[in-house]
């Protein structure tokens, strides 16, 4: 188990929580999240897949008509969801505000790895599903790190 794992305990995906599963099969991972990170997204099925192929999150949720879970959400751990909205949609939850354009990022979310070899693996892994690379996994003064952008533009820091 890497460290990445051991933080997030939903990291493979959900063989129920796939497309071609039954709409109610395998849709309640926690009944409650005490914290949801809400990204914008600009299409829903290729985030859809860059979560649970490139990163091995466990979507949660009904299926809508295009195979996608509505709302599009992945627990990442106890009490902490990431819940990806429409573009249009996250405009309206922001009432009215414009949405950042996509090479703007106001945070860096991050993800903790155990060792070297597994940062470099995650930022391989996303990359391979279709993340844009930031930076490559090097030393820093905060210790080994490599970041990527997912398919809308939202930057990730994998950290050991």
């Amino acid at each position: 188990m890497t460290a990445f794992e051991e933080h997030s305990p939903i990291v493979e995906p959900d063989p129920a929580a796939t497309p071609g599963r039954e709409a109610g099969e395998g849709t309640s991972r926690t009944a409650t999240a005490a914290v949801i990170v809400c990204l914008p997204t600009a299409d829903r099925g290729t985030s859809f897949r860059f979560y649970r192929d490139g990163l091995g999150l466990a979507p949660i949720g009904e299926l809508a008509d295009d195979g996608v879970p509505e709302p599009l959400q992945f627990v990442l751990n106890d009490g902490l969801r990431l819940m990806l909205i429409p573009t249009g949609g996250f405009g309206w939850v922001l009432g009215g505000r414009e949405v950042a354009a996509r090479d703007s990022s106001e945070c860096v979310l991050s993800l903790a790895a155990g060792t070297e070899t597994e940062a470099e693996e995650i930022v391989r892994r996303a990359c391979a599903a279709g993340a844009t690379l930031v930076t490559a996994p090097e030393r820093q003064p905060w210790g080994y790190s490599g970041a990527f952008a997912d398919p809308d533009g939202h930057v990730w820091m994998v950290t050991a």
